[in-house]
């Protein structure tokens, strides 16, 4: 039995984050001596349907913006936090998350800890950061960079800044590019292709898989060996859900993301970045 003393606003952010109920967070927490993300397994794996685990899921308030060269071969996008949507939504909150944004693109930028010492006008980033911190009264802080550099990189906003997308194309190709960056903030796949899925994901998707199997009274008695090709079968269910090329095109159902885009001059994603609040 674990020790671990649960609070509740650990069970509050647990049942945002999955919308379970309270109950059911503070067990999973208890079970998982506190693991966040073991929790969130823990729940998928009573057959609850919750939230994948996501690395999106950074700052409660903020603005995100993706930004372009002018080239559109480097794309990046910032994550800028605040604790109030009071202040989040302010335009002067809003420009100065341009601002980095801004200085992130015209310092050719490649890291986080690089953007926090690069200038923008007469002070670094860091400096910025700070003087807008004593300003508003609120900790603000830079969660999230990412980049992307490609033969054409599209980038887009949704929400009133609530997500940032990032797209690498193989070609310029402006319209998929919009249209696909689109399809990305609304479905938030976990990757290109069920090829480029990292292999942690996989192992951790088919096991909550194996052990709902294992929990169904219409498997027992089958042996391990068939419960895994079972699971490997339902697994396609989650590549073409969860893959950016196998989902079905959002502007047009009766097509995939795949053959949109072949059908757009062979374009092909390299990779993509998103980021969103939440």
């Amino acid at each position: 039995m674990s020790t671990v003393t649960i609070s509740a606003q650990e069970i509050n952010k647990l049942r945002q984050v999955t919308g379970a109920g309270m109950m059911d967070c503070r067990k999973a927490l208890t079970e998982t001596n506190g693991d966040f993300e073991a929790a969130i397994d823990w729940l998928r794996k009573q057959g609850q349907k919750v939230a994948a685990k996501r690395s999106d899921r950074e700052a409660k308030e903020g603005v995100v913006i993706a930004k372009t060269t002018a080239d559109n071969k480097t794309g990046i996008v910032v994550c800028v936090s605040c604790e109030t949507d009071f202040v989040s939504k302010n335009a002067d909150f809003v420009a100065f998350g341009q601002a980095i944004a801004d200085a992130a693109i015209a310092n050719n930028v490649k890291s986080l800890d690089e953007l926090m010492n690069v200038k923008a006008s007469s002070l670094t980033v860091a400096e910025m950061v700070n003087e807008k911190l004593a300003t508003i009264g609120e900790k603000i802080g830079i969660t999230k960079f990412e980049r992307i550099d490609a033969p054409y990189v599209a980038s887009y906003i949704h929400g009133a800044y609530r997500i940032g997308v990032l797209v690498g194309l193989n070609k310029e190709a402006v319209e998929a590019g919009k249209d696909v960056a689109m399809q990305i903030a609304a479905l938030n796949p976990v990757a290109v292709d069920a090829a480029s899925v990292p292999a942690e994901v996989v192992a951790r998707e088919k096991d909550i898989v194996m052990e709902l199997m294992k929990q169904d009274p219409k498997m027992a008695g089958k042996p391990e060996e068939m419960l895994a090709k079972i699971a490997d079968g339902k697994m396609g269910a989650f590549f073409k859900e969860q893959t950016l090329t196998a989902q079905a095109f959002v502007k047009d159902g009766s097509k995939t993301v795949e053959q949109y885009l072949k059908e757009s001059g062979d374009v092909k994603v390299t990779e993509f970045k998103r980021v969103a609040l939440g």
